[in-house]
This record gives C-alpha cells, sequence and structure tokens, in this order.
C-alpha cells in the first residue's frame, strides 16, 4: 500500500530552528510581527498534537540572544540545545536529538532561510527522512535569498507548506475532539481573518 502523502501526528516531529532575536531582526523577508505570528502558530500546532519537538539555538551569547520569550512561554518543558555549526545536523547533541525521537519525517521552521533552514533539511533529505518545511514561518534576510534557498530546498525533495495547513493537516477532521478546541483555538489567535470568522461563528451559534 502506498503511504499517504497527508501527515499524521504519530509520524512527524517538529526541529524549530534559532528563534532568536538577534535573527529575528536580520529577517528582511516578511513582516516582523507576521513571521513571530507564524512560528508560535507552529510551535502550538506541534504541542497541541502531541509531536515531539528540537528547539535549537545558536550564538546566544554573542549576538543572537537567547529563545524568544513568546516561545519559551509555548515551549516551557523544551530545553534549546546550543550548537556552534550552522548545520544542527552537524552539531552532536542536536543531531542526537532529532534522532532520539523516533520519527521519520522532519517538519523545519525557524531562522534563517539561509543557512540554518537550508543545511539541516539538506543533510535531513540526504540521509533518508521525509522533510516538510514551514515556509511561512521561516524568514529570510531578504525576500529574494528566502525564496532562492525555499527553491533549493523543494528541488532536493522538500516539501513546503504552511503553519495553517501543517494544522489542517494533522487536524484532518473537525469531530478529532481531542484536539478540537487546541486546535481552533491556535487558529482563532494567529488565523487572521480566518480565526475571526471562527470566533465568530461561536457567538452566533450560542443557544439562547
Amino acid at each position: 500500500m502506498t503511504p499517504s502523502p497527508l501527515i499524521e501526528p504519530a509520524q512527524c516531529a517538529l526541529i524549530l530552528v534559532d528563534q532568536q532575536a538577534g535573527l529575528a531582526f536580520a529577517s528582511g523577508s516578511a513582516d516582523a510581527q507576521m513571521l513571530r505570528n507564524n512560528g508560535l502558530a507552529a510551535a502550538k500546532t506541534a504541542v497541541a498534537f502531541g509531536l515531539p519537538i528540537v528547539v535549537s539555538t545558536s550564538a546566544s551569547k554573542v549576538y543572537s540572544g537567547p529563545l524568544m520569550p513568546a516561545f519559551r512561554a509555548v515551549l516551557p518543558d523544551v530545553a534549546p540545545i546550543e550548537r556552534r555549526n550552522m548545520n544542527l545536523w552537524e552539531d552532536e547533541a542536536a543531531h542526537a536529538a532529532v534522532v532520539a525521537t523516533g520519527r521519520k519525517t522532519l517538519i523545519f521552521a525557524g531562522l534563517l532561510a539561509e543557512a540554518c533552514i537550508s543545511f539541516p533539511v539538506l543533510s535531513a533529505l540526504a540521509d533518508g527522512y521525509r522533510v516538510f518545511v514551514v515556509a511561512d514561518a521561516c524568514g529570510g534576510l531578504t525576500a529574494t535569498s528566502h525564496d532562492l534557498a525555499l527553491r533549493r530546498l523543494e528541488a532536493a525533495g522538500a516539501t513546503l507548506t504552511s503553519w495553517l495547513q501543517m494544522l489542517l493537516e494533522l487536524q484532518r477532521d473537525w469531530t478529532r475532539h481531542d484536539t478540537y478546541e487546541a486546535a481552533r483555538a491556535i487558529v482563532v489567535e494567529h488565523g487572521g481573518g480566518y480565526g475571526t470568522g471562527l470566533a465568530y461563528a461561536r457567538d452566533m451559534i450560542k443557544p439562547a
């Protein structure tokens, strides 16, 4: 039987790369607030669906700063792994943490697309992993360099997605009651007009 092209919670791990202020300042590929919003939505989605989460940071004491407070609040029990290599796949501790998840489908999000996302994605693909990149939760130095990085990853075999598609693909069916409220809350908070519509619908449907 051909494996489903759709992702399932039991298959995946989220790899959240370098959500640090120094790198967020450098990200010019998208509006800074939107990029932060999308990254938080991806992190909350991973929590809601029980995905293993590996968080990496780099140069936190000399340039980039620690994991941003909003992400620490969403992931209070996940200790960031500080690394020296731009490629977390070449860092012994970070790579070991990914392998320890036991998952062969990896979902990447974070900063910056040109290096710290691209390098481990290419390495994971070479090692036989199925890799998704949450493109709207990744930032690049410029829109052009970000686009070129994503095009290279797609050509190498990575699948590009968005945080909302990730959430909806994991939920799949709104009658999955164990994750419904958490998934809905993420969309309401981070989903713009779609989220506003969900909140409005609940208000309107309340019994008299």
